[in-house]
């Protein structure tokens, strides 16, 4: 990459580790009110359905409704959006949005050694150093007395790691069986229909349904404004991995936690321990360690995920 591209590449990477981080503190003032997580769930994945049904318009590309498509979409639905999403809006209703974001971090710990299961990597000393350090991360979040606001939310601490699982095996999915020759946008519209589909039922049956036809508040724009947020991030995505590479565009990691933190700082007035920010210091040391290297990367085709949406 020339001077000029790295300066722009590194710009957008920011941008998009901030949009991503803000949605943090946006979905924790979409819960704040007594919205539930099927209804979110079904509005955000119907605005996102909406914007890339326009954008593949435009761009002239049909979405693929063939067996091994759908199979995709529905995979990607339930393990990147349907079972995640509905773990961390009621994990948000108890836990600091900055703690979220840092939960989220452990995506690529997390992923590791479900890769090492599926033979798609080789034990890594460097790599497995990280993951121990996640781990002991996350111990220093929940087990010294002072390190949460209140005791009692450590019970809701395993439920904010399944979203982390989830995009875990998400990524390795797609790494192990591929996306049945979609392209992303493809993917993401697919398992967005799918989502909304079979979240809108059970926003019905569970009363958890928000009705479009009233007065829209700080929650309701917040899930505005985080669904489009997670549309033009994860293109942006799409975008730099294809002109920068997969190990320049994963450092978006680092950014959103640490925008995900800052932004719960400033627009929902959280503050943390001591033990919450050398936590942090110790994870993202993890993140760090886990990430591949350069020669360690194989040909596009991984995952299509490596960051929450």
């Amino acid at each position: 990459m020339t001077r000029s591209q790295v300066i722009l590449f590194t710009l957008i990477l920011i941008c998009m580790g901030a949009g991503w981080g803000l949605t943090v503190p946006l979905s924790k003032i979409a819960v704040s009110t007594g919205h539930r997580h099927f209804g979110l769930i079904f509005w955000d994945t119907l605005i996102g359905a909406v914007v890339l049904t326009v954008v593949l318009r435009v761009l002239k590309r049909p979405l693929p409704l063939s067996a091994p498509a759908l199979r995709v979409y529905v995979v990607i639905a339930l393990l990147g959006t349907l079972i995640p999403n509905a773990a961390s809006y009621q994990a948000l209703h108890h836990l600091p949005a900055g703690l979220m974001a840092v939960l989220l971090s452990l995506v690529p710990m997390l992923a590791f050694p479900i890769a090492l299961g599926l033979g798609l990597e080789r034990f890594n000393l460097r790599r497995f150093a990280g993951l121990f350090a996640g781990l002991c991360g996350v111990l220093l979040l929940v087990l010294p007395e002072a390190s949460l606001p209140d005791p009692a939310m450590l019970v809701w601490v395993p439920l904010a790691l399944v979203a982390s699982v989830c995009y875990a095996c998400e990524g390795n999915y797609v790494s192990r069986w591929g996306t049945a020759g979609l392209g992303p946008m493809q993917v993401l519209l697919g398992a967005s229909l799918v989502s909304a589909g079979l979240s809108l039922p059970l926003a019905l049956s569970t009363g958890q349904f928000i009705s479009p036809l009233r007065s829209y508040e700080a929650p309701e724009l917040a899930l505005i404004a985080a669904a489009f947020i997670h549309v033009v991030t994860y293109s942006g995505y799409v975008w730099l991995v294809s002109r920068a590479g997969s190990v320049f565009a994963v450092q978006v990691s680092y950014l959103v936690t640490a925008f995900g933190v800052l932004f719960s700082l400033a627009l929902l007035g959280e503050s943390y321990s001591p033990y919450f920010w050398f936590a942090m210091a110790v994870i993202l040391s993890g993140v760090f360690l886990v990430q591949p290297r350069r020669q360690d990367v194989l040909a596009p085709g991984g995952s299509i995920s490596e960051t929450p949406r």
